[in-house]
């Protein structure tokens, strides 16, 4: 069988660092994408960009939450490992979504996203969501889910970590590595 990859997204909260995490856990290559790969640019060009003021907004933040296409191109290539998981949120997906197997999108209630949102900013406060402004705006792309894939495998991502990662490796088929 050849080198598949899929992409895991999902609204802030949904789960993907705990998706990502648990991967790992288990032995497949699962990239932590708003860790290893993210960063502030054009999401059209790829160009680094700086806000233009001294403190950027949640939205300019948001916005502009772009993955190195290179790096991801990098990852596909390489025929090491048997899967790959690309697992975060990133505004230039359309960039390198062709590139890729599937795509999973972790679905969350409004009040578990809230929770685990609590959950992290209580152990980090510099986390997003600590401040009203991107809570308000978390809010807006939880309701209107814009800056989530169309067309992609829905997850019940609501269940305990290890039933998420069991569904997603059925759903491709995966077997233990």
């Amino acid at each position: 069988m050849g080198v598949r990859n899929y992409l895991i997204e999902g609204v802030s909260g949904a789960g993907k660092t705990a998706v990502a995490t648990e991967l790992q856990r288990r032995g497949y290559q699962a990239i932590h994408g708003d860790r290893e790969l993210a960063y502030r640019g054009d999401p059209g060009t790829g160009l680094p960009m700086a806000p233009e003021t001294e403190t950027p907004t949640a939205l300019w933040m948001s916005e502009h939450q772009i993955w190195d296409v290179e790096k991801v191109r990098a990852y596909v290539a390489n025929q090491d490992e048997a899967i790959t998981f690309f697992c975060g949120g990133s505004r230039n997906y359309s960039k390198f979504i062709d590139l890729l197997d599937g795509v999973f999108v972790l679905e969350v209630d409004l009040a578990t996203m809230n929770r685990r949102i609590d959950e992290r900013v209580t152990l980090d406060p510099t986390d997003f969501g600590a401040r009203p402004e991107e809570r308000d705006l978390i809010a807006r792309l939880f309701e209107t889910k814009q800056d989530v894939p169309k067309n992609a495998i829905s997850i019940d991502a609501t269940a305990p970590v290890a039933r998420v990662v069991d569904d997603i490796l059925s759903r491709c088929g995966a077997a233990a590595p």
